[in-house]
């Protein structure tokens, strides 16, 4: 046998061997995105806020830092886009404000609403605005 059927037989051994090329998560990219996150009471009764910044570097910035991270990667960084979570809310009239500013993946992020309350506003949110 030759020396190019030997090479030409080992590459073909290899590329039956090897398993096929599946990208993981780790080898995704994590979206980056930093955003001012506010939550304020009716006629700005009250107001507090966070800064999240994605992803997650740990420490005493938003108390469910990776979980609000990784819910708005999911989106794009869309708070609109969030999935809503199937649960009953009693009747709320104090109403919740939460607005989010700042950036996502290079993009601007500028963004608010009201909730009828606290509860409206986990369903909608989950844990983006959990603070």
């Amino acid at each position: 046998m030759s020396v190019r059927t030997t090479v030409a037989a080992a590459a073909a051994a290899t590329a039956l061997l090897a398993p096929p090329f599946a990208p993981t998560a780790a080898a995704a990219p994590a979206q980056r995105g930093r955003l001012l996150l506010t939550l304020s009471g009716a006629e700005h009764t009250w107001i507090r806020g966070v800064r999240l910044v994605c992803p997650a570097p740990g420490g005493r910035q938003h108390p469910h830092a990776a979980e609000a991270c990784a819910s708005l990667a999911a989106v794009g960084g869309r708070p609109d886009a969030l999935p809503r979570a199937e649960r009953l809310c009693p009747a709320e009239d104090e109403p919740v404000e939460a607005a989010a500013e700042g950036e996502w993946g290079g993009a601007s992020v500028r963004w608010k609403r009201t909730f009828a309350g606290a509860c409206a506003l986990d369903a909608a949110t989950g844990a983006v605005f959990r603070f």
